[in-house]
């Protein structure tokens, strides 16, 4: 379940991938043996939790502007070979310490992965015993800058949703660019949603939700569902999300020595002639409906470099008259609470999410997807 797995991608020869991995490893290492001489333990949380936001930053950072450095083919054999060691590696994990279980689905032709708490499952309650009641279904598009990672590296966060929200989750494995450029990852995750629906999940049970990249092709959705006379879902969460691609803000270059993101952020590759400021992919430059536009929780870090553009799209939702819930927390970077979902800044903003399910969400607990 990895875009190297699709036909039509591309991917390098064994020896030129281990080439790779191991150049990744090299650069990983090298970034963090500068951690020490940067004075990791400053910051605005405790002491542990800058040191945790000053490794996590680094070696996001290195593993990120080394990835952008290679061949795209390379790219997706690297992609492959971490994917691989997070599907041996986290579903025990998860299972064990969290009581989450994951499970492989595809919905209407698109595969992906739930996330269940144990209590809730068929699979680990027995007869007669009362299952935990699923607060919500959420449908997560995982972040990757439109271009990169796949849903079982999303696993250790969507298990923090699970036991903090009450919520069941589907990773969708949406197609990515540049081998498959806007809209196609769109239509994958329009899919999805009305295959949820077909399931006899209501919408009213439905939140949908994305990081990064991911929060972007959240937005389009939206505005997918509204042109195509789709229920709308009961509420929208974004994490960091990437919903302007001019990439014509101060932030951009000013937050780039705190952010874990490069310098340079490509969006080429995803837009393939589609204009940045086109509100199908930008969703600042829309023009929101409340009637239409589904209560909205948005969470950023102040040291982002996405820090503007989301600011100015919270202002396009609250000039509106969407209902809003927003966190901005000070000295974070992109997508913190998924990189560092440990950290006390991260779940405050797991525990508001929480609070969005419970305020905008209709509990409807016999509306599971069936397998």
């Amino acid at each position: 379940m990895v875009m190297a797995d699709r036909d039509g991608v591309e991917t390098a020869s064994t020896p030129v991938a281990a080439l790779a991995v191991w150049g990744l490893v090299q650069n990983v290492t090298n970034g963090l043996a500068r951690v020490p001489f940067q004075q990791p333990w400053r910051g605005p949380a405790g002491v542990l939790d800058n040191l945790g936001q000053s490794f996590t930053r680094q070696a996001v950072r290195s593993f990120m502007g080394y990835s952008m450095g290679l061949p795209i083919e390379e790219f997706r054999s690297v992609e492959k070979v971490l994917d691989g060691i997070c599907n041996v590696v986290l579903p025990p994990v998860i299972g064990n310490a969290g009581g989450v279980e994951i499970t492989s689905d595809e919905i209407a032709g698109v595969r992906g992965l739930w996330c269940r708490a144990k209590a809730s499952s068929d699979s680990y309650v027995d007869d007669g015993e009362e299952k935990v009641a699923i607060d919500a279904t959420l449908l997560y598009l995982h972040g990757g800058g439109y271009i990169g990672t796949s849903p079982i590296m999303y696993a250790a966060f969507a298990a923090a949703l699970v036991r903090l929200t009450g919520t069941e989750i589907f990773i969708p494995d949406y197609r990515m660019a540049p081998e498959f450029p806007f809209p196609a990852g769109l239509h994958d995750a329009a899919d999805v949603y009305r295959g949820l629906l077909d399931r006899g999940i209501d919408a009213d049970h439905l939140i949908v939700a994305g990081d990064s990249g991911g929060g972007g092709l959240a937005t389009s959705l939206i505005t997918y569902l509204r042109d195509n006379d789709l229920p709308k879902p009961a509420a929208l969460a974004l994490f960091s999300p990437e919903i302007d691609l001019d990439l014509d803000h101060d932030s951009v270059v000013d937050n780039a020595p705190f952010d874990i993101l490069p310098w340079s952020i490509p969006v080429a590759p995803y837009l393939r002639g589609v204009q940045p400021n086109d509100d199908r992919v930008s969703a600042v430059y829309g023009h929101p409906d409340p009637e239409w536009f589904p209560p909205t929780f948005v969470c950023w870090g102040e040291r982002e470099m996405f820090r503007d553009g989301i600011r100015s799209f919270v202002e396009v939702l609250r000039d509106a008259g969407v209902p809003l819930s927003v966190m901005e927390e000070e000295g974070m970077f992109h997508v913190f609470p998924i990189l560092m979902p440990w950290a006390e800044s991260s779940k405050r903003v797991l525990r508001k999410l929480g609070e969005l399910a419970d305020k905008h969400v209709t509990p409807d607990p016999d509306a599971r997807p069936t397998h």
